[in-house]
């Protein structure tokens, strides 16, 4: 697995295979970073806009989508996901 960059773009949707994708990968930090706002109970619209770069006043429905399913996967990425990490992550086969 390459180093995951510090602070991409994302997806309106993240994804919700059951497996670990290449998207989560690069988007290890992101899950981090969500993760830790919830834990300290950050209000979701600054969290959409710092972390995944939506501005709530301008799409809010947008913003709530992606504030949603990524935090879904982060905590996705804490029961199951990184399973797959030790394994090898979203590139090996015999996952």
């Amino acid at each position: 697995m390459q180093k995951p960059p510090l602070n991409p773009d994302v997806a309106e949707i993240a994804p919700t295979d059951p497996v670990l994708t290449v998207y989560d990968e690069e988007h290890i930090i992101t899950y981090l970073r969500m993760l830790d706002a919830d834990a300290e109970g950050a209000d979701w619209r600054e969290v959409a806009q710092l972390v995944l770069h939506i501005d709530p006043d301008l799409e809010l429905d947008r913003a709530r989508r992606a504030f949603d399913t990524h935090l879904t996967r982060a905590k996705w990425m804490t029961e199951h996901g990184y399973r797959h990490l030790l394994r090898g992550g979203a590139s090996n086969p015999n996952l």
